[in-house]
């Protein structure tokens, strides 16, 4: 009882959220069998709002029986509610901004651009990028330094998948460290999704 009354009812509803989780009231609802507002009176009256992420995670495997996937769904979604995640952010407080288009292009000639240093740097030329996964990888994975700046800028993951009108390309870009940086970026790989061309 004790538990129940440290965590007083904040959020009544969507009215009283901070903000939107990513995932729908119907999704959650259908894959775990409860809606965001249940689920919030769950964990406020369980773990709690100090919980960490982890504690958070675990005990909803542990004790509701959620798979790994879902476990961590629905903890991005309660911190968001709460207002302890805002969009794009992740676990480790850093953030995460992507953007996809589909092309035309040939998977391996994009894939072969990408781990050639001379051609990958007129790919993205405003940035200096260093290979970081194997190249046998599905994602290739890129440290990132701002050639106008000279700042680094997290990492980058490039995603080449077959699509009926050619290829879809997506762009992440993660390990920012505010909310600014991640609105800079997003507007960046917008522009730049928006303009390139695959061999």
């Amino acid at each position: 009882m004790a538990e129940r009354s440290r965590q007083p009812n904040h959020n009544r509803g969507p009215g009283s959220w901070v903000a939107r989780p990513d995932v729908d009231d119907g999704t959650v609802s259908a894959a775990t069998g409860r809606g965001w507002e249940e689920w919030v009176a769950l964990i406020d009256s369980g773990p709690g709002r100090e919980a960490s992420h982890t504690a958070i995670a675990t005990w909803l495997r542990e004790r509701h029986r959620i798979d790994g996937w879902w476990a961590q769904g629905v903890t991005v979604g309660y911190e968001r509610i709460i207002g302890r995640r805002l969009p794009g952010q992740r676990a480790d407080g850093t953030f995460t901004v992507s953007r996809s288009r589909t092309l035309p292009g040939d998977i391996a000639a994009a894939r072969a651009l990408l781990l050639d240093d001379a051609a990958r740097a007129e790919f993205f030329p405003t940035l200096h990028t260093t290979l970081r996964s194997r190249p046998s990888a599905k994602q290739l994975r890129f440290a990132v330094v701002d050639d106008e700046s000279g700042a680094e800028a997290g990492q980058i993951g490039i995603s080449l998948d077959p699509a009926p009108s050619g290829v879809k390309l997506v762009v992440t870009h993660e390990k920012l460290g505010s909310p600014e940086a991640a609105e800079r970026w997003k507007d960046f790989w917008g522009t730049w999704i928006s303009g390139v061309e695959l061999p």
